[in-house]
């Protein structure tokens, strides 16, 4: 489930074997709690939190929920030091919940069936990774996730680790003409579509191009801009990328717009076909 996502903070949760992780923290940590209790998860069951980069928009709770709930916080060491420098996150972090990870290199969340791999995303932070996860429970087949979010540029890292994923999270912040003829400056717009900004629907698209794969069961949008994009023209965009590799949108995958300031759906991984309904999925 998506809690937020966009500048206004950025939250996921993924659960499996009783056990989670989430995967940035940038919203309270009471409106974490509440938003999984109101959709029947659990705060208790998390043993980890995994950390894309050291903006306040993904890391506002990081402090608190390692250091007051004893969650661990894996980042690479440059997210880490981000994280102590910036005073968007006011509770600073100890050894005692800091959890050093490298890109390209797998870890086993202990206590978990999660096995996670950073990447790097090209983004104006200190650094910025993408997670591949596989999940491995017992008897079942591995369920292969990946999340990409506040990416400049695609690179092949991204490619490689997107096509390997059966359920996708990537980037498609904003309509490059909705941006350039916005309220926005001009050295704003230039970071926008700078290497160190975000990625736009037409290059979202294009990706979803690169990556595409008949064994892709979910794509979700994320990290949406306020000002620079609707999920309307979100989801045409990549709608019509689908379409033109012969996906069948609602039977063979689920397309789904994850809002900034709202929890998405509860969607179930695992098996060969989607659980949803066979519809589009509009959550807005």
């Amino acid at each position: 489930m998506s809690l937020s996502s966009g500048s206004s903070g950025n939250c996921y949760y993924l659960e499996a074997g009783r056990k989670a992780i989430l995967i940035d923290a940038g919203i309270p940590v009471r409106t974490i709690q509440k938003n999984l209790k109101e959709n029947g998860l659990s705060f208790d069951k998390i043993m980890g939190l995994l950390i894309t980069h050291d903006h306040t928009d993904h890391i506002r709770s990081a402090g608190s929920i390692g250091e007051i709930y004893h969650i661990p916080v894996y980042a690479t060491r440059a997210v880490h030091g981000g994280m102590e420098r910036n005073y968007g996150m006011s509770k600073k972090l100890t050894n005692a919940s800091r959890r050093n990870i490298e890109r390209d290199v797998e870890t086993l969340i202990p206590g978990t069936f999660f096995k996670v791999t950073p990447f790097m995303v090209p983004h104006d932070s200190n650094d910025n990774v993408g997670y591949y996860i596989e999940v491995c429970e017992e008897g079942d087949a591995p369920v292969k996730f990946c999340i990409v979010t506040d990416c400049g540029v695609v690179t092949d890292d991204i490619r490689h680790y997107l096509s390997m994923a059966d359920h996708i999270v990537v980037e498609s912040n904003h309509d490059i003409d909705m941006l350039m003829n916005g309220p926005y400056p001009v050295y704003l717009k230039k970071r926008v579509r700078g290497e160190g900004g975000h990625l736009s629907n037409k290059e979202c698209a294009e990706l979803i191009h690169d990556i595409y794969h008949k064994s892709l069961r979910h794509l979700f949008l994320c990290h949406l801009s306020h000002e620079n994009n609707t999920p309307d023209i979100a989801y045409r965009t990549a709608e019509e990328a689908l379409r033109k590799e012969g996906a069948a949108i609602g039977e063979e995958v689920v397309l789904s717009v994850l809002m900034r300031n709202s929890t998405s759906l509860v969607y179930t991984f695992g098996g060969s076909m989607p659980k949803e309904p066979k519809q589009l999925t509009l959550e807005f």
